[in-house]
């Protein structure tokens, strides 16, 4: 049953991210990829808040299975990030292929401390 959740979750998450990262894309006037940007971010803020909500908890493993790795992981995307960067790049942006996913880094961190400072 869980591998059912888990897949089910990893579809709706990868829907999800679809849907805010072409809503940002549609509504953006910058030049770097702030679609992938705004979804990994709040991704790392919604992990950040599970894990530190559950670490005090006990018997929510299987939520965390189902929405942290599910639904999130579908949600998030490492490899998109990657290929936009390397884009920027091949573009001859090489600032903002290399400023572009720092700054994803620090923002990413910042979200998922904030997450688990939220809930301690």
């Amino acid at each position: 049953m869980t591998v059912l959740l888990l897949s089910l979750a990893g579809g709706l998450g990868a829907a999800s991210r679809f849907l805010v990262d072409s809503a940002v894309t549609h509504r953006q006037r910058l030049s770097t990829p702030m679609g992938t940007f705004v979804v990994n971010a709040s991704a790392c803020l919604l992990l950040g808040l599970l894990t530190g909500w559950t670490v005090t908890r006990s018997g929510y493993d299987g939520v965390v299975t189902v929405v942290g790795v599910g639904f999130l992981g579908g949600y998030s995307t490492f490899s998109t990030a990657s290929v936009e960067a390397a884009r920027l790049l091949l573009a001859g942006r090489g600032v903002a292929a290399v400023l572009h996913p720092l700054a994803m880094l620090v923002v990413c961190l910042a979200a998922a401390a904030a997450g688990l400072a939220l809930t301690g």
